[in-house]
């Protein structure tokens, strides 16, 4: 989906709602991620976004502050290999999608730092069904 608006960098807490809203939307329709966002949904959807709000608010914008993990460990998101690339490059495209400037492009660099932690410290996944 291409927006008709000119991009612009992630500046507010809507942009940051924009990124987040944008980006599960994408990952729950996903081919390859859908299975896995979507046993996240039924579990604790609610609880993540809010979570990914303020994660990502207090770390481009320096707005409140992120209370604990950005990613709880219920989220199945994956681990390594071709699902975390494919993650990465969907959240990417969709920062590219909607934004430009420096803090888009810090948004994509702590993505890569977040997929790599998690690829190292992840233990388990959700059944998908």
């Amino acid at each position: 989906m291409q927006t008709s608006a000119p991009r612009h960098d992630i500046q507010t807490e809507g942009d940051i709602k924009t990124l987040v809203d944008m980006l599960c939307h994408k990952a729950t329709q996903d081919t390859l991620l859908g299975a896995s966002f979507g046993a996240a949904a039924r579990i604790h959807w609610p609880h993540y976004l809010t979570s990914q709000y303020r994660y990502w608010s207090s770390t481009l914008l320096g707005q409140g502050v992120a209370e604990g993990e950005p990613l709880p460990e219920q989220v199945a998101l994956p681990r390594s290999g071709a699902h975390v690339e494919h993650w990465l490059n969907l959240f990417s495209s969709t920062v590219e999608e909607y934004f430009t400037g420096s803090k888009a492009e810090e948004a994509k660099h702590l993505a890569r730092q977040m997929a790599t932690r998690l690829s190292a410290s992840r233990t388990r996944e959700l059944p998908v069904d």
